[in-house]
Parts: structure tokens; sequence; C-alpha cells
């Protein structure tokens, strides 16, 4: 990889000038961004969005006028949307980051880490083909022992904040990973979304029965996993296919 040259084309929408100014500067210093954008308000944002093409957009959630999910809903009309990451002071908007599919959620203040941590993930959502040998071996370390979890062996996946819970036939294990990284490098390996907060093996689904809320539960050796009516349809069709290639 040659860098800057073929690097991320980042727009930061930011409507504090502080802020805004030290995020696109953070983000212009790191290797894989080629070039930063900034907006100070939504409005702005979308006037840009109509000349120029991004790979990411660094979007804070509160601001006047257009709030960052309101662009958040006109990006994910494109035709080829950005990744996006949303930076923002408050744990309020986290359900709607995932029901856009935001490769990470940034609490101010940003420290260096996570920013180096959102843009990695940003690269990885850019991939023209997901890898899907990409973490087929999971690293768990407690701080007491290391230990490696198989891909194979996990029945579903929980979202958990900024982390992931890996449910096993052997346990639990607490990853910091975002679903939708996830969603995105497992998703040749066979797991499929069927909730906001979940995904799970095709392989290991026994079958799907009526939850208590009306929804659906697809059944697992590790527990039930809630499946949502948008994403219902789908998972019957996989597990459909799933069977017709078993013979």
């Amino acid at each position: 990889m040659s860098g800057r040259r073929e690097g991320l084309r980042v727009l930061v929408v930011e409507d504090e000038s502080a802020t805004r100014e030290e995020l696109a500067t953070l983000l212009g210093a790191a290797g894989e961004v080629r070039a930063v954008r900034a907006a100070e308000s939504g409005e702005a944002a979308v006037r840009l969005l109509g000349t120029d093409a991004f790979d990411a957009v660094f979007l804070d959630v509160s601001m006047p006028g257009l709030s960052g999910v309101e662009v958040g809903r006109v990006l994910g009309m494109l035709s080829e949307p950005p990744a996006i990451v949303f930076v923002t002071a408050s744990e309020a908007h986290r359900d709607a980051a995932r029901d856009m599919g935001a490769v990470d959620y940034l609490l101010k203040p940003v420290r260096d880490e996570r920013l180096a941590e959102a843009v990695a993930r940003v690269r990885a959502a850019r991939r023209p083909e997901p890898v899907a040998d990409e973490l087929a071996v999971v690293r768990i370390d407690t701080g007491r022992h290391i230990f490696f979890v198989r891909r194979d062996d996990v029945y579903f996946v929980e979202a958990h904040g900024d982390y992931v819970r890996l449910h096993t036939g052997a346990g639990v294990h607490l990853i910091r990973q975002a679903l939708s990284h996830l969603e995105t490098v497992w998703g040749p390996a066979g797991f499929v979304r069927v909730h906001r907060g979940y995904l799970v093996a095709i392989r290991w689904v026994r079958d799907l029965r009526a939850g208590s809320s009306s929804g659906l539960l697809a059944h697992t050796p590790a527990g039930d996993v809630p499946v949502s009516r948008r994403h219902a349809r789908a998972l019957k069709e996989r597990l459909l296919a799933a069977v017709r290639e078993q013979g």
C-alpha cells in the first residue's frame, strides 16, 4: 500500500470549530488517510456530498439544523454510501448508529487510540471484497491468560457497547470489536445479521421459534437469538438455501 496516494478520503462534520479542527488534524496525520475535508453543519455536509465522494464521514450527532442522525439517513440513500463513524458526547444514539450500519461510535473527548481503531474499521469496511479468513481465529486476552477461539466454534455474536460477546459451546467471550465489522468479515463464512445487536452463524441455527413478544427466536446450541421482523425473511431464505445445499 502506498499510504497517502491510495488512502481514504474523509469528511469531518462537526459544528464546534475546535473539535472539528482537532479531528481533521488527527485524521490528516493518520497513515491510512489521503485527504480530509470539514463541514461545520449538516447542511454544509450534504452540499459537499453532492459534489464530492468520500470513503468515510466522521459525524457529530448533536448539531443545529440537520442533526448527525438526519445526515446519516441521507448518506444511506446514496448509491455508494461512505462508511459512517458517529462522534458524540452521549450514548443516547448508539442504537440509531447500529441501525444505520455505522462502523464505529466514538465518545468525546476522542482518544487517539480509539480514533486509530475507527480508521482501521473504516478501512476494513471499504474493502471491495471481504476476506473470509480474517479473524478466523480470535485472540482472547483476559489479563491473566491468553487463549484463542475459532470462528467456526462461535454460535452467535451479541453487541455490547464497543465490545461484542462471542457465544460458544465453551462459554461467552468478550472482545473489543464492532458488530458491523464482524458482519463484514464473517459474512462470507455464514454469519448473518438477524437483529440490530446480533449476528448468528447459519450452520448453528437448529430451528426458528415464536418468541414471547410475537417475534422469532433462532435456536442455537448456545441459546436463543432474537430475530427482528426486518431480518426474518432474509434469515428464512438463508436457512432454506443452506438446507438445499446440504442435499
